[in-house]
């Protein structure tokens, strides 16, 4: 099934899909921050409709949440012929499409991404969940959204650190995908990027490998490289405090880095091409500091990522600037490696 996904001012995709469509009820979902500077802009856009607020933030990605939005679909008497419409990044579009597809077995959603992030890649392709007992997207299902509306002007409301956390998912597309616009994106610093062009381009790549894998049994899994070390890294400091915690790109950033070094080691990429992806990483995000005490709690992590099969660890790795490989499995020991060469 071939995900619509539509680029263009949302004064104009919004009304156009709510026209297309007979909804019973509309409800949305926001968190504090998306209430407060993108709401503004589509309620207008909206007829009669109930507004759920949510805390915003990885941590609250939590079945306590579904449920408070649950109790919300409940008491407005949603039916089977109601429309979600998750406005926000990736954790509402994740955990707003998650409580859609659930409830009463499943009611439409569309995804307005407010977020770098959820442009290029968490609100396209269908995986919703949620994070549960500290692992991350532990509960979830894949449904794809009736739309996906992205309009860039929403990252005009957006600090710089959540542009550039976007940004690591279109270095990891250009990576696995494209090697022509790997060197592209490299002639130019962060300021120097132009969003709209990366944002379509890393959507028609995401929408290609969706398209051919649905629910990831195989060329799907490309799109976590960087992900394995990465998500351990991001869940093993939503565990610190407020300010030691990562940013979802800023620690698949320094995933793509230690995965790199594991497809140098493993022969499958050169020298150049490993140093290339670190240098404009580094350059890109600094260095996070990670300390010898944190390594095998890290580690330890990987153990339940979704592509293991037994007690492989999987990763998905580089076999050359613009392609990527997956099932490739990992030892602790070349790991405990790659996070040694991270570290400096």
């Amino acid at each position: 099934m071939t995900q619509s996904v539509v680029l263009a001012p949302i004064t104009e995709s919004l009304p156009e899909f709510i026209n297309s469509g007979q909804y019973s009820k509309v409800i949305v979902i926001a968190d504090n921050n998306t209430r407060k500077y993108c709401y503004s802009l589509i309620k207008p856009l909206l007829g009669k409709h109930k507004l759920v607020t949510v805390p915003g933030g990885e941590k609250h990605k939590v079945l306590a949440t579904c449920e408070t939005i649950w109790e919300s679909m409940t008491a407005s008497e949603l039916d089977r012929h109601s429309l979600v419409i998750n406005i926000g990044g990736g954790v509402i579009g994740d955990m707003g499409g998650f409580c859609a597809a659930v409830y009463k077995r499943g009611i439409d959603f569309i995804q307005v991404p407010t977020t770098l992030l959820s442009q290029v890649d968490a609100s396209v392709g269908g995986k919703l969940g949620i994070d549960f007992q500290g692992f991350k997207n532990h509960l979830g299902v894949f449904n794809i959204p009736k739309s996906v509306l992205i309009d860039p002007f929403f990252l005009k409301t957006l600090p710089e650190r959540e542009i550039r956390s976007g940004f690591a998912e279109i270095i990891k597309h250009c990576l696995i995908a494209d090697a022509d616009k790997w060197k592209v994106i490299r002639q130019n610093d962060f300021e120097e990027q132009n969003w709209a062009d990366l944002i379509a381009h890393s959507v028609k790549i995401k929408q290609e490998i969706v398209n051919q894998d649905p629910t990831e049994k195989g060329l799907r899994k490309i799109l976590n490289f960087g992900h394995t070390l990465g998500h351990a890294v991001e869940t093993y400091f939503l565990g610190k405090s407020e300010n030691e915690r990562l940013y979802h790109g800023e620690a698949i950033a320094v995933g793509m880095v230690m995965e790199s070094y594991l497809s140098y080691k493993k022969g499958l990429i050169d020298h150049k091409t490993l140093i290339d992806i670190e240098e404009f990483i580094f350059a890109t995000y600094g260095r996070v500091v990670i300390k010898e005490a944190d390594v095998e709690a890290i580690i330890a992590l990987t153990r339940q990522d979704k592509k293991n099969r037994g007690n492989e660890i999987r990763f998905s790795l580089l076999e050359g600037a613009g392609k990527c490989g997956y099932d490739i499995v990992v030892s602790v020991s070349e790991m405990r490696k790659a996070v040694a060469y991270y570290m400096g």
